[in-house]
C-alpha cells in the first residue's frame, strides 16, 4: 500500500472506533480481513497510527478545533510523526486512494501549539470527568502524569526463576531482540518501545519464551508481585488470579515451595493458565474452580498471604489500550468500586491471623486505590496497613536506583502509586495489609 493509502485506512479504521464504539484491536482485525491485500507492515503502520492518534485524543481535537477521525490522524501525522502539511500534501497529491486534500483549517491545526489556556484535561490527555480525580491524586503533577499515560509502552519480561538464571536469559533474548536490565529490579528486562510505524516480533515468538526462561510481564506488575515477599514454604490464594501471570510470578518467588492457590470469580478467565503453569515448570500451584463458597471454603483463616489483582478500570493501562481511556463511563467506575469493597471483604476472611493481604490494581485512580484501602481498614480494625517497601527489600531484588525510586512513591499507609511518569511502567497502586492476632 501506498501512504497515501494507509491514511485513508487509518481514517476509516478510527471511525469505527469512535462511531461505532468498536475497540481498536476488533476494529483493525475486523479491518485486515476486508482488506486482505494490505501486508503486515501495511497493518502495523495503521495500527500505529491509529494507537498513536487515541492517545492524544484531546490535545489533538483542542489542535484542530474538532476531534474526528480524520482530525486526529492530521494532528497525529504532523505533532507525533512529524509529518507536516506540507508533506502530507505531497503525499496525498495524485493519489486516487488518499482522503481529501487538505483544507485551510487543517493546515492550521497541524502547525498550531497547545494553547496555554488549553482545559487541564485535555493537557493532560484525560477524558474530562476525569479531571478532578487526576488533580486529587497527584496534585500539581496531574499534566505530567496524563502525558506519561499518553505515552508508548515498552515491552518487559520476567525472568523465570525456577528454569533459569538472569544472565542466560538476557542473552537468550538479545540473540533475538535488542533489549536491556531493568534499572529498576534485577529480575526484569526491558525491550524499548517500537517505532510505531514498523512491525515488530512480537515477544512470545522468541525461543526464550517458548522454553518458560521468560514471561511477558509489565515491570509495573512484577514489582506488584514482589510486594508479596518472601514467600518460601507459605500457603498463599491468588484470588483473582485471571490468565495467571501474577501467579506465575507467585509462584517463582516460592521456589516451587509452599502452596499455591489459583481462583477467580470467572472461571473462564483460567483457562489460559495451565499451559502458562506447564511451560514455566511451576509445581506448587493448585487451580480452583467453581464458586467461591465451594472452592474456597477449606481455606479460610489458614493463608499466609492473600493476594487481589483487583478488578478496576484499567487506567493504568492506557499506553497500551488507549481506546479504553475514552470508553470508560461513571457508571463502570462505580461498579468496580463496588466490586472492589466485595473482594477485599470477601479475600480477608482468608488471611490467617499474623498473615498478610497484598491490594493491587492496575490504576491511578484514587477512587478504586487509596479510597478502597481506607474503606476497608475501617470496617475492618484487625488489619493494618505495612509499607510495601519493606516487602520490596526483602525481597533482594531491588537495584539501588530503584530502591530510591519506588521509595519516592510512597504515599498513604506505605503504599505505591506507580506510574509511567514515575516509574516507566504502567500505572500499578500496590498496598499491604497485616492481620493481626
Amino acid at each position: 500500500m501506498r501512504e497515501a493509502g494507509r491514511i485513508a485506512a487509518a481514517i476509516e479504521v478510527l471511525d469505527t472506533v469512535l462511531n461505532r464504539h468498536q475497540p481498536v484491536k476488533d476494529a483493525l482485525r475486523d479491518w485486515g480481513k476486508a482488506n486482505r491485500y494490505a501486508g503486515s507492515g501495511d497493518r502495523a503502520w495503521i495500527s500505529g497510527l491509529v494507537l498513536d492518534a487515541m492517545r492524544k485524543r484531546a490535545s489533538h481535537g483542542v489542535r484542530m478545533g474538532a476531534d474526528t477521525p480524520r482530525a486526529m490522524v492530521l494532528a497525529t501525522l504532523a505533532h507525533e510523526w512529524k509529518t507536516g502539511p506540507d508533506a502530507v500534501a505531497a503525499i496525498f497529491d495524485g493519489d486516487e486512494h488518499a482522503p481529501e486534500p487538505l483544507t485551510e483549517a487543517e493546515r492550521a491545526g497541524m502547525i498550531a501549539a497547545m494553547p496555554g489556556d488549553a482545559p487541564l484535561w485535555a493537557r493532560a490527555e484525560v477524558p474530562e470527568w476525569l479531571e478532578a480525580s487526576f488533580v486529587r491524586g497527584f496534585g500539581g503533577d496531574a499534566e505530567v502524569e496524563g502525558a506519561g499515560m499518553a505515552s508508548r509502552a515498552p515491552v518487559d519480561l520476567r525472568v523465570n526463576t525456577l528454569k533459569t538464571d538472569f544472565d542466560k536469559a538476557i542473552s537468550a533474548v538479545r540473540a533475538q531482540i535488542n533489549c536491556d536490565p531493568s534499572a529498576l529490579i534485577t529480575s526484569a528486562i526491558r525491550i524499548a518501545a517500537a517505532d510505531p510505524r514498523a512491525k515488530a516480533p512480537p515477544a512470545d515468538s522468541i525461543p526464550a519464551y517458548g522454553k518458560g526462561w521468560v514471561e511477558v510481564q509489565d515491570l509495573g506488575s512484577q514489582i506488584a508481585a514482589l510486594a508479596a515477599a518472601p514467600l518460601d514454604g507459605l500457603q498463599a490464594l491468588d484470588f483473582c488470579a485471571g490468565a495467571g501471570g501474577k501467579t506465575l510470578a507467585l509462584a517463582a518467588l516460592m521456589n516451587n515451595t509452599g502452596q499455591l492457590y489459583a481462583w477467580d470469580y470467572d472461571w473462564r478467565r483460567l483457562r489460559a493458565i495451565w499451559p502458562r503453569l506447564e511451560r514455566a515448570g511451576v509445581r506448587n500451584v493448585q487451580v480452583r474452580t467453581g464458586k467461591e463458597g465451594e472452592a474456597l471454603c477449606d481455606l479460610e483463616d489458614r493463608m499466609d498471604l492473600v493476594f487481589i489483582d483487583a478488578p478496576c478500570t484499567g487506567s493504568g493501562t492506557w499506553r497500551r489500550r488507549p481506546d479504553t481511556k475514552w470508553r470508560l463511563k461513571e457508571r463502570a467506575l462505580a461498579t468496580r468500586i463496588k466490586q472492589q469493597d466485595e473482594v477485599l471483604a470477601k479475600a480477608a476472611k482468608y488471611v490467617k491471623a499474623g498473615g498478610r493481604m497484598v491490594y493491587v490494581t492496575c490504576s491511578v485512580l484514587p477512587e478504586e486505590n487509596g479510597d478502597r484501602v481506607n474503606a476497608f481498614l475501617a470496617a475492618n480494625t484487625r488489619f493494618r496497613a505495612v509499607p510495601v517497601m519493606d516487602a520490596l527489600e526483602r525481597s533482594g531484588q531491588l537495584t539501588e536506583e530503584g530502591a530510591l525510586i519506588l521509595s519516592a512513591c510512597a504515599g498513604e499507609h506505605g503504599a505505591l502509586q506507580l506510574t509511567p511518569a514515575r516509574t516507566g511502567t504502567d500505572g500499578f497502586y500496590v498496598c499491604v495489609m497485616e492481620r493481626e492476632g
